[in-house]
């Protein structure tokens, strides 16, 4: 039995993982923190995947805190740690999601833990059951917590998503590839979801996105070529909090899934079914060229034809 207290998540003392891991996120954070306030030196990966001190220092002290409280556990890292993956568990962290924000001074990121049980018999291929999430944001001091059957929590007290049951008055969140962005049709979602929504926010971090779908400040997420050190957290929150999480067929999600489909549940089908109209070219909403606009306003202004 499950003992909660007046947060209605299990007392803390009930957890099995998420004490230390929040321990380590808060550790981890604060370390960003410091970076932040003084400015990093930036380098570039690619095209314009910017990568920190700040980023690679941050998945050294979570490795190491991980490594001496869970020696058992295998970590699987955004900045390359790949270490004891044959164990039982499996962390996949990411020290700093949202690191172009970041780089820019823009305090919208974070640090994501999230834990995979992986029992003997379980393929490479396969995925485990999600077990343990934390997500902290440093700069507004917002830590989300869950565990597996145990609910989920902000700053220690229960979160629930939304009960907004209608696309047409859903805040919904996106993001785009660092690189190569041409190849990504998203911005045609984007252009349709925003038609159909109360609106579209593109803030850079997946995984604050993920924990605003849990605590209901938003109603969806989408996103496209997603990792799974991006997302493994965010699942089991929204899951502990009475969302769902697909692939854009409303098939379950994969943590090495191209396609992440996140909601309060009470949209998702709608969410699915336009999926399902966007990929077949239905029921799109046109909108004006910049040509077009352009000669409308004329014509408004008083300087259109007079054919």
């Amino acid at each position: 039995m499950i003992v909660t207290g007046s947060a209605g998540q299990a007392d803390a003392t009930d957890l099995q993982f998420v004490p230390k891991a929040a321990e380590i996120a808060r550790e981890a954070g604060a370390l960003l923190r410091e970076y932040f306030a003084r400015g990093v030196e930036t380098e570039y990966k690619g095209d314009v995947d910017l990568v920190t001190v700040a980023d690679r220092s941050a998945e050294k002290l979570i490795r190491t805190r991980l490594g001496e409280a869970f020696p058992d556990h295998g970590i699987y890292g955004e900045e390359g740690t790949r270490e004891r993956l044959e164990g039982e568990y499996r962390w996949y962290v990411d020290p700093l999601d949202g690191t172009t924000n970041f780089a820019h001074g823009f305090p919208q990121f974070c640090v994501s833990l999230g834990l995979e049980h992986r029992p003997d018999g379980t393929k490479e291929e396969e995925d485990g059951a999600l077990t343990a999430a934390v997500i902290y944001d440093p700069m507004r001091d917002e830590l989300f917590t869950a565990e597996r059957g145990r609910g989920a929590a902000l700053n220690g007290k229960a979160i629930h998503v939304s009960s907004v049951s209608v696309l047409a008055e859903s805040l919904l969140a996106t993001g785009f590839p660092s690189r190569k962005r041409h190849a990504s049709p998203n911005i045609h979602f984007y252009q349709e979801f925003t038609l159909r929504s109360h609106g579209v926010r593109r803030a850079g971090s997946a995984a604050l996105d993920l924990a605003y779908v849990a605590c209901g400040r938003m109603e969806g997420f989408w996103e496209f070529n997603l990792n799974p050190w991006d997302t493994a957290a965010g699942i089991l929150l929204i899951e502990e909090a009475g969302g769902r999480v697909t692939d854009f067929t409303g098939a379950p999600v994969r943590l090495n899934s191209d396609e992440v489909l996140a909601s309060n549940g009470l949209i998702h089908d709608e969410l699915v079914g336009f999926f399902d109209d966007l990929f077949a070219g239905r029921n799109l909403s046109p909108i004006p060229t910049p040509e077009e606009f352009a000669r409308a306003r004329a014509k408004r202004q008083g300087g259109g034809s007079r054919e």
